[in-house]
């Protein structure tokens, strides 16, 4: 990833509706959500959703998909994970104590899953 997608990204999040809508469209993964659903869960006039749904698609942080008469809208985590990478990749500049603190607290999240015994 680059610089300036980077930039565009983080600018596109760094607003507190978009940010809502982002984590509310990470929430409903992999369905997603229709538009006026996301406009319905946060209080937003369809209209104003709108623009800033379309900042978040520019920014390449969410994807459309047209189903039937709705436009569901996803959380493109592909792209998310791409941003969060390059704001990590040299954080600890060789030094895995620096970055450990972030990657333990990261870890909770999303706990790995126990194989099915069979």
């Amino acid at each position: 990833m680059e610089t300036e997608a980077t930039l565009i990204a983080l600018a596109a999040l760094a607003q507190s509706t978009r940010l809502d809508v982002f984590r509310l469209l990470v929430k409903h993964e992999p369905g997603g959500m229709p538009a006026g659903d996301v406009a319905k869960a946060l209080a937003v006039p369809a209209n104003t959703m709108s623009a800033h749904l379309a900042v978040l698609t520019r920014a390449g942080l969410v994807a459309a998909e047209r189903r039937g008469r709705s436009i569901v809208y996803r959380a493109d985590l592909v792209r998310f994970r791409a941003v969060m990478l390059f704001l990590l990749k040299d954080c600890c500049g060789g030094r895995t104590e620096v970055c450990a603190p972030l990657i333990a607290d990261l870890a909770p999240c999303c706990p790995a899953t126990e194989p099915a015994d069979g």
